[in-house]
């Protein structure tokens, strides 16, 4: 490093003399035998500056992951990369079979098995969905499922060119002395076990879930962030060990009544602690994405935002924070209905920048809540109307595509956050 300083400074020095020798002419100018001289030890040391600096790029990269395989590196990062596809998104399809019985009592339909099957199966086999999704988190039950012709869903999926990943979080548990609302969500036992029965069976990622409550001093406990965030690392540390990539899902709830501001401060502060965490547990950063809530204000705040600043905000938080070295970033929906969704997707998109992430979505209730209401219409447990449902899936589709490219035309007020009256 001294050597390529003194080289540049020789050259420049030499330089600068022989300009000022030569000012009436510049046309005649002639480098010196000792500019020359500084020259091609400038240009040495670049070289070895640049091989030096090649050398670091890599022991850096290994700083992360260095227990993993150089080929369990490269297959993690080429499944985030996958996930991480520009104009594409995840379709998350990871509901358990009661929290799809409870959507489907409310709209007529009989909860079994089969009518489980045939909706993940009309869900995975949309006719515009390789145009459109990059991913689909899939419940352990619907992994083992197949479809009408004998191929396991995971396998289908991957031929249609969205890869297949697995919910293997368990329940939430309330934080014994943690304020009221205050969770950890479980599954960390045996998860070893779990992931590598999820990879054998085709799937390629996770996805962990843990919910926070902002609480009403427009705070989250210590004790629930550091529980959490370490927990997402352990989670993510152990899934790359299986071959699964990790999606770490930290998820602040709508759920209260702060403000914007409030908003972009926790959510750095909880972000900040999970990077923090993955690191250190040496989680491969380059092997891992993120799915976090766009940074709305609380449902019930009494100050308007529009879509524009959601989507700043949410920016913001991301360039205070977020990895360099992660690909992608998908956002949950968090109870949004699809248009308000898009509308900020498409404010995020624009105040993106030069931001190194690719900024999607991965939506649940927001594509699926409006297929099931095409249920309603039938006298209750009447069959699924799968080919209707299909249909406005493939419109629903084309307004997620659009927002994850930017392209998105919001109506007058989509988007914004309006005070409950």
């Amino acid at each position: 490093m001294w050597e390529l300083i003194a080289g540049v400074c020789v050259y420049v020095c030499s330089c600068a003399a022989s300009v000022s020798a030569f000012a009436p002419s510049f046309a005649s100018f002639r480098p010196t035998k000792a500019a020359a001289i500084g020259q091609r030890t400038a240009t040495l040391s670049l070289k070895s500056a640049s091989t030096t600096t090649r050398a670091a790029l890599t022991q850096l990269e290994m700083h992360g992951g260095d227990h993993l395989s150089a080929e369990r590196k490269a297959e993690l990062r080429k499944t985030a990369e996958m996930v991480a596809t520009f104009g594409k998104g995840i379709t998350a399809c990871d509901e358990g079979p009661g929290t799809v019985g409870d959507r489907f009592e409310k709209v007529g339909i009989e909860n079994t098995e089969e009518n489980r099957r045939l909706y993940r199966q009309m869900l995975f086999t949309v006719p515009n969905g390789p145009d459109f999704l990059s991913a689909a988190i899939l419940d352990p039950e619907t992994i083992f499922q197949k479809a009408d012709d004998g191929t396991p869903f995971p396998e289908l999926l991957m031929k249609r060119g969205i890869v297949p990943g697995a919910k293997p979080h368990l329940k939430v548990y309330s934080i014994p002395g943690a304020p009221e609302g205050e969770t950890v969500m479980q599954g960390l036992d045996s998860l070893n076990v779990r992931a590598k029965s999820y990879y054998d069976a085709g799937c390629r990622f996770a996805k962990w879930r843990s919910p926070l409550v902002i609480g009403a001093g427009g705070t989250i406990s210590e004790l629930a962030i550091r529980t959490n965030m370490e927990d997402l690392a352990r989670y993510a540390l152990i899934c790359q060990n299986e071959g699964l990539m990790p999606i770490v899902e930290p998820d602040i709830v709508l759920a209260g009544d702060y403000d914007l501001e409030t908003a972009i401060k926790v959510n750095v502060q909880v972000q900040s602690h999970l990077f923090k965490a993955m690191i250190d547990h040496g989680v491969y950063m380059e092997g891992a994405t993120l799915k976090p809530n766009m940074v709305n204000p609380g449902r019930d705040c009494k100050k308007k935002y529009t879509a524009d600043q959601i989507g700043q905000a949410t920016v913001t938080t991301l360039r205070r924070v977020m990895p360099a070295a992660m690909p992608g970033v998908n956002f949950l929906s968090g109870g949004q209905s699809l248009e308000d969704a898009s509308a900020r997707l498409n404010a995020i998109q624009k105040h993106k920048g030069n931001s190194p992430w690719n900024l999607s979505f991965s939506w649940s209730q927001a594509l699926q809540l409006p297929i099931l209401e095409l249920c309603k219409k039938n006298p209750k447990g009447s069959p699924l109307p799968l080919e209707e449902m299909q249909a406005m899936l493939v419109e629903e589709l084309k307004i997620a595509g659009s927002a994850a490219r930017g392209e998105f035309t919001p109506k007058p007020g989509q988007g914004d956050h309006n005070p409950p009256k």
